[in-house]
């Protein structure tokens, strides 16, 4: 229903000039409080459902940005792990090496100047373990018993005394005799008790005590430290883990790590684990004991070629923590750069989402200035318009 209120032309247009201004107040006012130019549907539909569809986006990204980050520092303890191995095994080679300089000898001289057998005879040797018998005929002299025996222990282990009436060992390995029988026959007081060095599968008489063995001592001793540096690999990749996650302690899908770098899962890296244990590297420890007679003496690596056997393995290990390190480092190289994409790709939408949401401050105050400048003038102007009607007041008066 109208008013009844008769406005003059002028006027209308002044109030409405003030009532649009009134309005753009109002909405710049909106922005510089809230910052955004659109904030609702109402607003813009177009910019802020895309805007809202930008933002869920860049919080779906950021949720898997702690996954990626966990899987970083799950390849980076695993490479931690694998570095430390690595130093582990060269230590092992070390102690190998070290065994392996160490030189075994039997060194001695018979108490008992040496008398020809009567009749033919065996004596039964276990060289490093080995079992070897030496026939001796009725009557055999010193030197031909003498060259027997260097033929079976080998070249220049036995020697005759400077008389020229006992024989005299001083061999680069470990002889040990079956029996005391065996001992007394080359004129060698013989062992009473299992006192001497025994190896592998064979069981011999004590140690004459006219005879002297060295370097088996030390040889025990350094497997037994090769064998604490087995147990301490184990132990070290049993702890290279990160969050419940051991990409070195065995092979197995429990152990695989898959990083998912989409929110649909379809784009990811799976990182399947090693096995960098003792075991996984193809070392096993020194054992007391050797159960075959291909292995004899390998118990206190007391044969050459079973420290040769020890390292060969340790360099097959190492070129395997190698291998799996290079292959760690390829995966973490591929994670890290999907990490960074991800973090830019974040930024990149968060800002596409503000320039569509995001009011221009700076534009925004000077629109409020500028309006407020405005709303004066529509008063002003207001007043103008009325003039002529006060001017009739005036009349009536």
């Amino acid at each position: 229903m109208s008013s009844g209120i008769t406005l003059t032309a002028a006027t209308r247009q002044s109030l409405l000039a003030l009532q649009n201004t009134a309005s753009q107040t109002s909405t710049i006012q909106n922005q510089l409080a809230t910052g955004k130019k659109v904030s609702s549907a109402l607003d813009n539909p177009v910019s802020f459902f895309t805007a809202q569809s930008l933002d869920q986006r860049s919080g779906d990204l950021s949720n898997l940005l702690d996954g990626i980050s966990n899987g970083v520092q799950a390849i980076q303890a695993a490479n931690q792990g694998i570095t430390s191995i690595q130093s582990l095994v060269n230590q092992a080679k070390s102690v190998a090496n070290q065994a392996l300089s160490t030189q075994i000898t039997t060194t001695g001289t018979a108490t008992t100047p040496y008398a020809a057998p009567t009749a033919a005879a065996t004596v039964s040797l276990y060289v490093n373990g080995a079992a070897t018998n030496v026939p001796l005929t009725s009557g055999s002299t010193i030197d031909q018993t003498i060259s027997a025996l260097n033929t079976a222990v080998g070249a220049g282990s036995f020697t005759k005394s400077t008389d020229g009436t006992k024989i005299v060992i001083n061999a680069s390995s470990d002889v040990e005799f079956k029996t005391s029988a065996d001992q007394t026959a080359l004129g060698f007081t013989a062992g009473t008790a299992a006192s001497g060095p025994t190896y592998g599968a064979v069981t011999t008489v004590g140690q004459s005590g006219d005879l002297s063995v060295s370097g088996v001592a030390t040889r025990s001793t350094l497997a037994t430290q090769y064998n604490s540096l087995l147990t301490q690999i184990d132990q070290l990749a049993g702890d290279s883990s990160f969050n419940g996650t051991n990409l070195i302690g065995g092979k197995g899908s429990n152990n695989n790590l898959t990083i998912a770098f989409n929110p649909k899962g379809n784009s990811n890296l799976a990182v399947v684990a090693t096995d960098e244990t003792s075991n996984g590297l193809g070392l096993s420890a020194i054992t007391s004991t050797s159960a075959g007679t291909t292995t004899v003496g390998q118990g206190n690596f007391l044969l050459n070629a079973d420290i040769n056997t020890t390292l060969n393995k340790l360099t097959t290990a190492a070129s395997q923590l190698r291998t799996d390190a290079s292959t760690f480092g390829s995966s973490l190289s591929v994670v890290q750069n999907r990490q960074d994409f991800s973090k830019n790709l974040i930024n990149i939408l968060d800002t596409g989402s503000s320039n569509l949401t995001n009011a221009d401050m700076n534009a925004a105050a000077a629109n409020s200035q500028a309006l407020s400048t405005r709303q004066s003038l529509g008063i002003s102007a207001l007043s103008l318009a009325n003039t002529a009607q006060q001017g009739v007041l005036q009349l009536l008066r």
